[in-house]
């Protein structure tokens, strides 16, 4: 009796597999890409885990293509890979829309849904964008200026130019420093994909004293924020106001220590993780239109923007993110 239990179920679950309509949702044969630059970053690493996570509970393959370093022209090179591989979709982070569109707009017409994070090519056929609002998180992190520096004072800028969510960060602390006329910007510098410079001309700018004295260093990518903390330490003067972006261990390491006096947090984690399940969606229950512009439809089923979230951490609350971070890597 017990072995015609044991037949009757292996036949009823061969069943479920022949028959129209009862086959799995998913299969590992269905793959899904994550395409960025400077993928070795803690902050890229951690966006890597979320779209893996997903991939896994869902029994699908995710692959992670993009050089180690900011280069577009590489990231170009591997997003065009991508696409020849003909994947159920990819989530691409633009390190330069100029650079990336046309590939993209190629993907999407190639029949491949495309959905951008963390950095936005609006202009693009992708389907939308998941990330962070970087205008905003531009603005919070020019009310923290404000507020630190008294609403007066010097301030450099450490950024990637060309790159959309650096860029609109930038737009953000100018929409809210052009009310306080005492802030004064003194200047604006590229680090082309290299946060070393950010280590040099910090050393360098701490020298300057009276009228020219830096009051304040913002850096507007993730990488930059604990060399310039280095180069603040090593000139022994933590009187500087130092902020940062996103939650890198060493980051958060100098906000405890009292170098860096706050930073910028974004969700890399929930950006891959929300991608890939977005992507899953849309490649089962494809629109009729791929290629049509969503953003001018009404009644489209996609959104513009899926937002993220953005938070500052400073002491008061930098615990808090340091055992998130301990329990994630357990």
């Amino acid at each position: 009796m017990k072995r015609i239990k044991e037949l009757a179920l292996a036949f009823a679950a061969l069943a479920m597999v022949l028959i129209p309509g009862c086959e799995a949702r998913h299969s590992v044969k269905e793959v899904f890409y994550l395409v960025a630059a400077n993928v070795s970053l803690p902050y890229w690493q951690t966006a890597i885990a979320g779209f893996k996570t997903a991939a896994a509970q869902y029994g699908v393959t995710a692959k992670v293509a993009g050089p180690d370093t900011y280069d577009p022209q590489s990231e170009l090179a591997e997003l065009k890979t991508a696409v020849a591989a003909k994947p159920a979709g990819i989530l691409v982070s633009v390190s330069d829309a100029g650079v990336l569109q046309p590939e993209i707009d190629a993907a999407v017409n190639a029949g491949i849904p495309v959905i951008t994070m963390d950095s936005d090519a609006a202009g693009s056929r992708r389907l939308y964008f998941i990330g962070t609002n970087n205008l905003e998180a531009g603005r919070l992190g020019g009310r923290r200026v404000i507020e630190k520096l008294g609403g007066k004072g010097n301030v450099i800028f450490f950024t990637l130019a060309g790159q959309p969510n650096t860029e609109e960060r930038l737009k953000g602390f100018k929409d809210v420093f052009a009310a306080r006329p005492g802030i004064n910007i003194v200047e604006v510098i590229d680090i082309k994909g290299d946060p070393t410079v950010a280590f040099d001309r910090t050393q360098a700018l701490m020298a300057q004293t009276g009228a020219k004295k830096i009051d304040a260093f913002v850096c507007l990518d993730s990488a930059s924020g604990k060399l310039a903390a280095d180069a603040i330490k090593r000139a022994g003067d933590t009187s500087r106001l130092l902020v940062a972006w996103d939650v890198n261990p060493d980051t958060l390491q100098g906000i405890k220590d009292g170098i860096i006096d706050s930073t910028i947090v974004q969700k890399p984690f929930t950006m891959g993780y929300v991608g890939l399940k977005a992507l899953d969606e849309i490649f089962h229950d494809p629109p009729a239109q791929l290629n049509k512009d969503y953003s001018a439809d009404a009644f489209a089923p996609f959104p513009v923007f899926v937002d993220t979230g953005t938070s500052l951490v400073d002491k008061s609350n930098v615990d808090v993110y340091l055992t998130a971070a301990a329990a994630h890597e357990q």
